[in-house]
C-alpha cells in the first residue's frame, strides 16, 4: 500500500530543499561559480573570441561557452558581435547603440538591456556588423531558434538542485550579465574612473583588478587596444580573463592572436644604421598625409580636418 504521508512529505522536502539539500552557504558558493562562468563566458568567447578576433579558441571551449550562454544568458552570439562591433564603430556618437554620453548614464544603468535588443533586431546591423559567426546546426536550430528555452531550463535545473532557493539563483543568474556588463561596463566604463589612455572616446577603466567582470572593468584599454587578447597594460593591473586564456593556451586549448604592444628602448645612437634608414623608407609612403595639398592652399591639411566630438567629462580617479 502506498503511504501517501511518505510521498507527500518527500515532495515538500524536495520543493524546499532540491535534491541536494544544500546549505545556504553551499547555495552561495555556488551561484558564484556559476555566475563567475557566465560572465567568463561573455569575455573570452563572446567579446575577445568573437566581437574582436583577438584569440582562437578550440572547439572544446568553444561549445562549451556557447551551450553555457544559452543556459545562462539566452543571448544569440551574432547578435551580440553586431551590436558590439557597431559600438566600437560608433563609439559615442548618436549611432551607438548604447553609450552613456548620447543616451544618459541612468539609461544605461536602468534600460541597458532594452537598448541592445532595440539595435539586436535592426537587420542592416546585423548584416553589417555580424558576419563570421557560428552558423552551424546547433547555431542555427537550437542556440538561435530557441535562444529563452535555454534560461527556461535552467531555471528548472536551479529549482530541482535547491529546491525554493533556486528560483532566487536563476534571478541572480539572470540579473548578473545586465547589472555587471551593459550596465557597469556599457555605462560606467564610459562615464566613471580612471584613463591610462586619450582614447578617442569617453571610455575609462572602472578598477585595476579585473576579477568580478572578467577584467571588463579595464574598458580605457580595451578601447585603446581593442584586438588584444589581454585587457591589462600596466604592471598594477590585473585581467583574470587573460590568466584564463593563458591557462588554455598553455593545454592546447587557445591562442591569443595579439596583446598590447610592448615598448622597447634601443640603444641611443648619432648616426643612423641600415635599419634605421630601412624604417624611414618603409613609412614614407604614409608621410604624404602631413604634407601640405597645393590644390588646396587656403588649407593644406584638409585630408586630416575632422569635427571633434564633445564628450561629457568623465569623473577622473
Amino acid at each position: 500500500m502506498i503511504d501517501f504521508q511518505a510521498v507527500i512529505d518527500t515532495l515538500v522536502n524536495w520543493g524546499a530543499n532540491g535534491v541536494l539539500n544544500a546549505s545556504g552557504w553551499t547555495v552561495l558558493a555556488v551561484t558564484l561559480v556559476m555566475t563567475h562562468l557566465t560572465i567568463c563566458s561573455v569575455t573570452i568567447f563572446l567579446h575577445r573570441a568573437q566581437a574582436h578576433r583577438a584569440v582562437d579558441l578550440h572547439a572544446i571551449p568553444s561549445h562549451f561557452f556557447r551551450f553555457w550562454l544559452w543556459l545562462t544568458t539566452g543571448m544569440v552570439t551574432k547578435e551580440f558581435v553586431a551590436v558590439h562591433r557597431k559600438h566600437h564603430a560608433k563609439c559615442e556618437t548618436p549611432e551607438d547603440p548604447h553609450s552613456p554620453q548620447t543616451r544618459g548614464l541612468k539609461a544605461l544603468l536602468l534600460t541597458g538591456v532594452e537598448l541592445y535588443r532595440a539595435e539586436a533586431k535592426i537587420p542592416e546591423t546585423l548584416a553589417k556588423y555580424g558576419h563570421n559567426t557560428p552558423n552551424d546546426w546547433i547555431e542555427r536550430n537550437l542556440y538561435t531558434r530557441f535562444s529563452w528555452q535555454g534560461v527556461a531550463l535552467m531555471m528548472i535545473i536551479n529549482l530541482t538542485l535547491f529546491g525554493a532557493i533556486g528560483l532566487t539563483v536563476w534571478a541572480v543568474q539572470m540579473a548578473w550579465i545586465p547589472v555587471m556588463a551593459t550596465g557597469i561596463i556599457n555605462g560606467i566604463g564610459h562615464y566613471y574612473g580612471y584613463r591610462n589612455f586619450e582614447a578617442p572616446d569617453a571610455s575609462t577603466n572602472v578598477s585595476p583588478w579585473g576579477v568580478l567582470i572578467g577584467g571588463e572593468e579595464l574598458h580605457n584599454n580595451h578601447h585603446t587596444y581593442p584586438t588584444s587578447a589581454k585587457f591589462s597594460v600596466k604592471p598594477f593591473e590585473f585581467d583574470i580573463g587573460w590568466m584564463y586564456i593563458r591557462g588554455m593556451e598553455m593545454v592546447g586549448l587557445a591562442k591569443a592572436r595579439k596583446t598590447p604592444p610592448q615598448l622597447i628602448l634601443g640603444e641611443l645612437k648619432d648616426v643612423a644604421d641600415a635599419r634605421t634608414l630601412e624604417a624611414i623608407i618603409a613609412n614614407l609612403d604614409s608621410a604624404h598625409v602631413l604634407r601640405p595639398n597645393s590644390s588646396t592652399l587656403g588649407s593644406p591639411f584638409t585630408s586630416l580636418h575632422h569635427t571633434p566630438t564633445s564628450f561629457r567629462s568623465a569623473v577622473r580617479w
